[in-house]
């Protein structure tokens, strides 16, 4: 079987695009709905590649309906169920390249928040905790080790940054003067519900999810909705249960094995990235499959 044509941005030419991020392009429906299509673009460093990883797209968008369905009972999602890709766009070669990658969703107020949980103590957070003993503000018990698992999950909220500008850190408090005190707190209780729901479901297939983050929106009556995407190895740091060791750097399903290779570079982390040999092309490609494929089984 041949692997799937990258798409590294879509083309809708009936459909008005409001934007495109760093993987996902968006587009007007009309005034209730809106098309997202994700895209095999890949980011690091908030920096966009200059190559796709094949089949990317589609394991994201997968893998977060997977999520979506099977936390409903939790929170509802932004996915449409009375408008499908077929009347969206009914022209079958426009249509193709979007099969398995594009969702009609209702139109939401998102907020201006990242509900980031991390259950384990790695990347900036543990070069926090190195420097002052807390994440974000919150103390930890001394005498923890890299990739730790943390004594409860910590709710570690940042500002959305506008493209290319790294996300800020920010205190529960700043989430309470930007959506109020009753949001605040239903948007961190709701992250971390879903973090340890999924996390302990993650964990019987051979996957530590050892932080992820979400996005929330809300319709015209002030409902809360899960929004953007879910527990994807773009959104997550994935780790193998059967090379999990505390003390160092676990290996991972997620970008972070790009990461890695790029932090081998003499580059700055500013764009153009560098370009991608295709043998890492081909290892990002096979670290996302084997992680759609251990969470869904298929």
């Amino acid at each position: 079987m041949n692997a799937p044509a990258a798409l590294y941005e879509s083309s809708l030419p009936h459909l008005k695009l409001l934007g495109r991020g760093k993987v996902r392009d968006m587009y007007e429906i009309d005034d209730k709905h809106l098309l997202i299509v994700t895209t095999d673009r890949m980011s690091a460093f908030d920096v966009i590649m200059s190559e796709a990883i094949p089949g990317k797209g589609q394991v994201l968008t997968q893998v977060s309906n997977f999520w979506f369905e099977k936390m409903r009972g939790i929170i509802p999602n932004h996915l449409a169920d009375d408008l499908s890709l077929d009347q969206v766009v009914p022209d079958p070669a426009l249509r193709q390249p979007l099969e398995g990658r594009a969702i009609v969703v209702k139109r939401l107020k998102p907020l201006p928040i990242e509900a980031i949980v991390r259950g384990y103590l790695i990347g900036s957070g543990w070069k926090d905790y190195l420097a002052c003993g807390a994440v974000c503000g919150i103390e930890l018990p001394a005498g923890l080790q890299q990739a730790q698992q943390l004594p409860e999950p910590i709710y570690t909220p940042s500002s959305k940054a506008e493209m290319g500008v790294h996300d800020e850190n920010i205190s529960f408090a700043d989430t309470v003067a930007l959506v109020g005190q009753e949001l605040a707190e239903q948007v961190r209780d709701v992250s971390i519900k879903l973090y340890t729901t999924a996390a302990a479901y993650a964990r019987e297939r051979g996957i530590i999810i050892a932080d992820t983050k979400f996005e929330f929106g809300l319709d015209n009556s002030g409902k809360l909705y899960l929004i953007d995407e879910a527990l994807t190895p773009d959104s997550s740091r994935f780790w193998p249960v059967e090379q999990y060791q505390v003390g160092i750097s676990p290996p991972s399903f997620d970008k972070q094995y790009l990461r890695d290779y790029l932090e081998t570079l003499d580059w700055n982390k500013t764009a153009p990235g560098p370009r991608l040999p295709p043998l890492v092309v081909q290892k990002c490609a096979e670290k996302y499959q084997e992680a759609k494929q251990k969470l869904t089984g298929k």
